[in-house]
């Protein structure tokens, strides 16, 4: 499966939800989708996955994240991530360019308001979940690889730093930080 069919899968599921915000649901809905196609594309489906979140492994990001959610571990970061490809193609392509286009985002205004986290575990798990329900079975070892890139090191500082934060996220840290 290629990227473009993976997106497709994301973007088909977000049409079906009843609240296409809900990217817990987005990610169950995907994982049945996917679980009716062959297993080789299945299985595809993983390095795509991966790609996506070796992509969005950038240091804007996840200080993005880290006012988002209030702090943001290694695993935090990855559910994040999660959360944002739940979120679709454009606004995962518009994020990644640019981390504080997020405070832009009505979802992410609404978790502001409401003091929640948005992550979503569930779309890490979407192709790991569609094999087991297809074929009974759990991926194949070496179903993908992953290579992050580098972090920027011009981010490499204390993400509690208000200024700082405020300096380079300004959506954001008016929405988290005020």
């Amino acid at each position: 499966m290629k990227r473009q069919q993976f997106w497709h899968l994301i973007e088909t599921a977000r049409a079906q939800a009843p609240n296409p915000d809900d990217a817990d649901d987005v990610a169950r809905r995907a994982t049945s989708q996917l679980a009716t196609r062959p297993a080789g594309e299945i299985v595809a489906a993983q390095q795509a996955l991966w790609d996506l979140m070796a992509d969005s492994y950038t240091s804007p990001l996840w200080a993005a994240a880290y006012l988002i959610n209030g702090g943001c571990s290694d695993d935090g970061f990855d559910y994040f991530r999660g959360w944002l490809i739940a979120q679709g193609r454009e606004v995962f392509e518009r994020v990644v360019a640019d981390p504080d286009a997020l405070g832009e985002l009505p979802v992410v205004r609404t978790a502001a308001a409401g003091g929640l986290d948005l992550e979503c575990e569930g779309t890490l798990g979407i192709v790991w979940n569609a094999h087991i329900k297809a074929t009974g079975r759990e991926l194949p070892a070496g179903a993908f690889s992953i290579r992050y890139p580098k972090l920027d090191p011009s981010w490499n500082f204390d993400f509690d730093d208000h200024g700082e934060m405020t300096y380079r996220l300004p959506h954001l840290a008016a929405l988290h930080l005020m």
